[in-house]
């Protein structure tokens, strides 16, 4: 437990940055959930965050050098990885992101409501889970 109180305040300020406003959008609201290391695998953890973009909200171009596990809760949000097609995803359904891909769109697909989706990322221990490109 005394390794997750240190490590939320990284992860907060490390998510403070994951998501971009633009010109009329807050920042996205980035929860930590949880990080556990993953003994079986030595050297990788799992890391847990909800994001909540406000209306019109948009993610920079950036990857994440983990494998990202997306599920959308609320609302309707627009990914697409570098050499993929850009796809909107409502609430139910899933997006990957690979530890190579490069995140090129990410954005609420509304200018009036906001989304929300879950992420789950398998990455190195201790590694950023944010690289803006």
């Amino acid at each position: 437990m005394s390794l997750l109180k240190n490590l939320v305040p990284a992860i907060v300020i490390a998510c403070s940055s994951f998501a971009a406003p633009s010109a009329s959008a807050a920042d996205a609201v980035v929860t930590p959930l949880i990080t556990k290391p993953l003994p079986e695998f030595p050297g990788k953890e799992v890391l847990m965050i909800t994001v909540e973009y406000q209306p019109g909200g948009v993610d920079p171009i950036h990857r994440h050098d983990a494998h990202g596990f997306i599920y959308v809760l609320e609302g309707s949000i627009v990914m697409q990885v570098k050499g993929g097609k850009e796809v909107t995803l409502t609430a139910g359904q899933t997006f990957y992101e690979g530890p190579s891909d490069v995140h090129v769109v990410g954005r609420n697909a509304s200018r009036t409501a906001p989304a929300k989706f879950l992420v789950v990322f398998i990455k190195k221990e201790g590694a950023p889970i944010l690289t803006v490109e």
